[in-house]
């Protein structure tokens, strides 16, 4: 499914909230241009159209699932709120406190331990439904990605709240392991990225107001620039066919040094980018179980299967026989 589209399943699940909160679905989608019935994947612009009208009718940019109604204009005050800080982390924590204020409940607490950052999503009221936590992730780690400039990737998302309805894929939409029914709700990335310097100011943040939510729907896979031209070529290209620098420099008729620097403007560099495309392809091989280790690793232009354990390992902090084990146990599949 392309990135910039949202499944008809979350459709559904945006529609059942607001019928549990006595909201007229249908005239929303009449007044944002969406068939009443979803049967194919909408655009991330169509769903941000969709989420500013129900923020209008509700007053509340939450759609009614925190404990009070996060009011009209938040969203905004919220990404002012960050863009004075001075890395991830202070604008992580400054954005949980933030939403705390605001929504009372749920609220997420940022704990780094371990190497790996893990918000902690806490609730004091009755489990409130996957939508609901979902939403939440969204809007902090879309806001983050976006103050970084470069997507963080998730290692898994948990969830204290049972699976969704048949076909609501989640692993597929935060493109990581998830869980449910587990202790607690959180999200967990990497700590190292919480050093990141934030790199946005007010020029760049009014334009990403103009276009939000759509542009943090789908966790801000770079749908824009260079990096995003790049994941294209490399999307169509076996990775043990993926060119060196140079070569791929020479095809898109950029000199090598303006290459760096370009990508270096984005917060990317074309190891990292390269190793976020190995790395989901091979998380998404071992929780389909369809291949063998030492034939992914040679899909995956490894030149040795203990190349690949390395690497992989160091992604993930397990072997890829590991992971593929604990996925088994515990990670729900599409048909959950």
């Amino acid at each position: 499914m392309e990135r910039r589209m949202i499944a008809p399943c979350f459709m559904d699940d945006t529609l059942d909230c607001l019928r549990r909160h006595g909201v007229d679905a249908a005239s929303l989608l009449d007044e944002v241009g969406l068939p009443r019935e979803i049967r194919a994947p909408v655009s991330s612009e169509q769903y941000g159209a969709l989420w500013h009208a129900v923020a209008r009718r509700m007053d509340d940019e939450f759609f009614g699932e925190g404990a009070r109604p996060m009011r009209a204009g938040s969203f905004a005050l919220l990404c002012h709120a960050i863009l004075s800080t001075s890395s991830l982390e202070h604008a992580l924590r400054r954005a949980l406190r933030f939403l705390r204020v605001v929504l009372d409940d749920p609220y997420g607490e940022l704990v780094v331990e371990d190497g790996l950052a893990r918000i902690v999503l806490k609730d004091a009221g009755e489990l409130r439904s996957a939508f609901a936590y979902r939403t939440f992730w969204i809007i902090v780690h879309g806001v983050n990605c976006w103050l970084v400039g470069r997507r963080l990737p998730i290692r898994w998302v948990d969830f204290r709240c049972s699976a969704p309805p048949v076909g609501t894929d989640y692993r597929l939409f935060f493109g990581a392991p998830v869980r449910f029914d587990q202790p607690q709700t959180q999200l967990v990335f990497d700590a190292e990225f919480l050093r990141l310097p934030p790199i946005r100011d007010e020029r760049a943040l009014r334009d990403f107001l103009r276009h939000a939510p759509a542009n943090i729907l789908v966790r801000y896979r770079h749908d824009a620039g260079l990096s995003a031209t790049i994941r294209e070529k490399l999307h169509a290209t076996p990775p043990s066919d993926w060119p060196s620098f140079d070569v791929l420099a020479d095809r898109l008729r950029i000199p090598a040094p303006t290459l760096r620097r370009r990508l270096q403007l984005e917060g990317q560099n074309y190891r990292s980018i390269k190793d976020e495309m190995r790395r989901a392809r091979a998380m998404e091989a071992l929780l389909n179980g369809n291949l063998g280790i030492a034939d992914l690793a040679i899909d995956l232009g490894f030149s040795e299967p203990s190349a690949f354990h390395r690497a992989f390992r160091k992604w993930t902090g397990l072997s890829p026989a590991s992971f593929r084990r604990s996925a088994g146990k515990s990670v729900s599949s599409p048909a959950q």
